[in-house]
């Protein structure tokens, strides 16, 4: 529990949280994107629609959000909606600006897939320290958590689990067996590291 007496994070030192946590995710996807790979969570939603249908990551990744917007301001609350929806418009934006400034002559899928693990953990650690996330459909766990019953880790799950079999239509099934390497990797680095009771500062 953070201590009463602890000073949260002021509004430079989490916008500057959000811009840090933002580009490391974008730089994340840009080399799964990279490699042909995909991801769960919307940002996977996204990667799938942009493969599918020829367009960019992040405008797609930013429309994707929007009705989940309502859902937060509603259940979670105006500061956390605000953030999120800075931090989500961050990393859409950086998703365009850095293939712009950054290329590969050779990316190894599998060694794709463990940087973008490397990468994206620490920046989405940085957006939850600073009381914000990347929207979508951790958003809706919340809301199926405290409205249902039902716990938000299964209702990530499940929605993970069949984006993955989604992609299996579409990508090469040993990439989508190289992307869940990448997605284990970001996850083992938030259950290990997004620890309340060590890290006080809010």
């Amino acid at each position: 529990m953070r201590d009463p007496a602890t000073p949260r994070h002021s509004a430079f030192e989490d916008f500057q949280g959000l811009v840090f946590g933002a580009a490391l995710c974008a730089f994340g996807v840009f080399i799964l994107t990279s490699a042909g790979l995909v991801t769960g969570q919307t940002a996977g939603l996204a990667v799938l629609v942009a493969y599918h249908h020829g367009y960019e990551f992040g405008p797609v990744f930013f429309v994707i959000n929007l009705p989940f917007y309502a859902l937060a301001l509603a259940r979670i609350g105006m500061g956390f909606t605000l953030r999120t929806f800075v931090a989500v418009a961050l990393l859409s934006g950086f998703s365009l600006l850095i293939p712009l400034v950054v290329s590969f002559d050779r990316l190894d899928p599998l060694a794709a897939a463990v940087l973008f693990g490397v990468v994206t953990g620490p920046g989405l650690l940085a957006l939850f320290r600073h009381r914000s996330s990347l929207g979508g459909v951790g958003i809706l766990a919340y809301w199926a958590q405290e409205r249902l019953g039902v716990q938000a880790g299964w209702v990530q799950l499940a929605f993970d689990a069949a984006l993955f079999a989604a992609a299996l239509m579409v990508i090469d099934p040993l990439l989508v067996g190289y992307s869940l390497v990448g997605a284990v990797i970001v996850n083992l680095i938030i259950a290990i590291n997004h620890r309340r009771d060590r890290y006080v500062a809010t």
